[in-house]
């Protein structure tokens, strides 16, 4: 059964949505009023949603400026792989003989859209495809602790960005990505909960690929 939205979980979600889509960027002051009215709602859920932001470390509240989008260094991108890459192996080992083959498909399904994604430029819909993929298995752990805490811990890759100017690098990273993203899945296909949760953890989240979150 899915959660009820609060009206704070719906700014929430607004908010979120304008990064990823590039409408804010770091450093950029968030316009608490426009919110309230882009959404017909009051002061008080873009405000308890903006609380929520800055305490996951994606907001941060400047004074006499308010609340300001706040990228990532690469030193907490790092520290941040260390810690999502064995959580996320867990969820996987934990999720591996649950799932069915309908799972497999819709996994696989989100890798083909991956490879049309990168052929098309298309980034925003690479990253919806990605957290889609993940959250196949990430869901079906059964653990919402554990589900909560790699939601949280990703999120502050929110203001994750691949510039134009840098495309064919992003383009060549991401379809590496996308390749890892397969042997995930040939994996659960194999129901190698060991090699699974080493791939995962040392792989696919190793700290040396945290540079690419700045990219």
């Amino acid at each position: 059964m899915k959660k009820y939205k609060t009206l704070k979980d719906h700014v929430y979600s607004y908010i979120t949505e304008q990064v990823l889509e590039g409408n804010l960027l770091p450093s950029q002051r968030i316009n608490e009023t426009a919110i309230s009215q882009e959404l017909s709602v009051s002061r008080t859920p873009v405000r308890e949603a903006l609380i929520q932001l800055s305490c996951e470390g994606i907001l941060e509240n400047v004074p006499r400026k308010g609340f300001v989008l706040k990228g990532v260094s690469e030193k907490e991108a790092s520290e941040l792989y260390i810690v999502i890459g064995p959580l996320d192996g867990t969820a996987a080992q934990m999720a591996c003989d649950i799932l069915t083959e309908k799972d497999l498909s819709r996994m696989d399904f989100y890798i083909q859209s991956m490879d049309l994604a990168i052929k098309t430029d298309n980034y925003e819909m690479y990253l919806e495809q990605q957290e889609l993929f993940h959250s196949v298995y990430i869901e079906k752990c059964d653990n919402e602790v554990l589900e909560d805490t790699i939601s949280r811990l990703k999120s502050k890759f929110f203001t994750r960005g691949f510039s134009k100017d840098n495309a064919s690098r992003s383009k060549e990273y991401l379809a590496l990505i996308n390749d890892e993203h397969r042997e995930i899945l040939r994996l659960f296909k194999e129901k190698d909960k060991n090699a699974l949760y080493d791939y995962i953890t040392n792989v696919h989240w190793s700290p040396s690929n945290a540079h690419h979150e700045l990219l």
